[in-house]
């Protein structure tokens, strides 16, 4: 018998991971406090932006629906994955706030409920000791039972990218999967077998692992990319150095890999900024002073400002002193601006008076939502180029990489392009195309 199952909170990353389950064969509730986006999804309408949700949607077809009632988890669903957001505090730690909230409501609804036994999977990204010391009490006070008698509880954090959800979720490199019990870690992990495309190994843990394991990921794949970037820098100084041969190279020794490793603008988004901040929280809170990890923002600070530094000066020189920014979501195929390295580039240039024109395939709403009227709005990759003097690129965006010649209308261009997508061969004398990371980006 195949088991029935709700997902608390369709967000971004909730909605697509429903959506997976569905598709593959599960009947699946949706909740959400969000009426918009119940009423959107029933009608088999897409509420967000990311690529292949509404294909994937219309797939699923009547495996789907949503609504904003609680009730409906316990009686109707056997498990459910809780992927409700999990906010920053001033410390860097995360807040349980809404896992609690929804929680504190299915345990109501499991006390009501003759039911036997449910089990409850938190996804949203938790500190660790969260389900110890706050969820499994909080579940067994309202619910009037007790752990692995009345309900299990596992951890299973997504390991996925804006932009590419639904490849992450159906092709992962492993599952993490945190449980309260062997039964109920084996239900959650046949669940995945049977969704993910790729074979990938679910590793069973304890919930302490599996809490740790999930933010040292991202943690780690900062610090590989902040070594790229922090290599970029230094060639940069030096003459003739290819930062992407180099990277390209030393990514084949299997002990480092290719991935992540491009020197490039700092690292945003909706994950990495706020883990490394939580893993100094973590590692505060047990005692330990980590020095790593402040390295690391350190790095990822210096890549905006070395950024706003490059531009600033390219357009002293120009005639026009427009700069047009193209990628204002911090990266390609999300509408996502949180803590872009296109968004902080035009706050520190407004801050200097600089016009700024943005265009990004995506994100143009979320920008003009900031920014209001300080800066303009382009409608193309064209129109942004030819009204300023100074272009640059910040994500490698597959609208970007053909810009070539017949883009440039102006007298003077100079293009900064921080991932060295585009081949300079390509433009007139007209242009001046200065390369992320190579040595002649340097103003004499």
């Amino acid at each position: 018998m195949t088991e029935t199952l709700s997902f608390i909170g369709l967000g971004k990353l909730g909605l697509c991971m429903a959506t997976c389950f569905a598709m593959k064969g599960y009947k699946v509730i949706g909740i959400d406090i969000n009426e918009n986006i119940v009423k959107s999804l029933n009608k088999g309408i897409a509420p967000i932006i990311e690529p292949h949700l509404q294909e994937n949607i219309t797939k699923a077809g009547n495996y789907l629906r949503a609504t904003t009632n609680y009730e409906d988890v316990i009686s109707k669903t056997d498990i459910t994955f809780i992927m409700v957001a999990t906010p920053s505090k001033p410390d860097g730690s995360f807040s349980n706030e809404y896992v609690e909230a929804s929680l504190i409501n299915l345990a109501q609804m499991l006390k009501k409920s003759d039911k036997k036994y449910h089990i409850f999977v938190v996804s949203s990204t938790v500190m660790p000791g969260s389900i110890e010391e706050s969820f499994i009490p909080l579940i067994e006070k309202y619910s009037g039972r007790k752990l692995n008698d009345g309900f299990g509880l596992c951890y299973s954090p997504d390991l996925v990218a804006l932009g590419k959800v639904f490849h992450d979720y159906l092709n992962p490199d492993l599952v993490i999967l945190g449980q309260s019990s062997k039964f109920a870690g084996d239900k959650i992990a046949a669940i995945h077998h049977r969704v993910v495309e790729n074979n990938a190994p679910v590793f069973q843990m304890s919930l302490i692992d599996a809490q740790i394991a999930k933010v040292a990921v991202n943690c780690y794949i900062t610090y590989k990319i902040s070594f790229a970037n922090a290599l970029a820098n230094i060639c940069e100084a030096i003459p003739g150095a290819d930062i992407d041969l180099i990277t390209q190279a030393i990514g084949a020794d299997r002990r480092i890999s290719p991935y992540y490793l491009k020197g490039g603008l700092s690292f945003g988004g909706t994950c990495f900024p706020r883990d490394t901040i939580a893993y100094r929280a973590i590692a505060k809170k047990y005692g330990y002073k980590d020095e790593l990890m402040a390295a690391i923002e350190r790095v990822n600070k210096y890549q905006d400002d070395h950024l706003f530094e490059i531009t600033l000066k390219h357009n002293k020189a120009a005639k026009d002193k427009t700069v047009a920014v193209l990628g204002l979501a911090f990266k390609q195929d999300t509408p996502v601006i949180i803590e872009s390295p296109g968004i902080t580039l035009v706050t520190k240039l407004l801050a200097q008076n600089v016009k700024v024109i943005g265009y990004d395939p995506l994100a143009m709403e979320n920008t003009r939502a900031v920014f209001g009227d300080k800066i303009t709005y382009a409608n193309s990759v064209k129109e942004c180029i030819t009204k300023a003097g100074v272009c640059v690129i910040t994500t490698p965006d597959n609208a970007f990489k053909q810009i070539d010649a017949s883009y440039i209308t102006g007298e003077s261009l100079t293009i900064i392009d921080c991932w060295r997508i585009l081949n300079p061969s390509k433009f007139n004398n007209n242009v001046k195309y200065v390369a992320w990371a190579k040595n002649n980006r340097i103003l004499p």
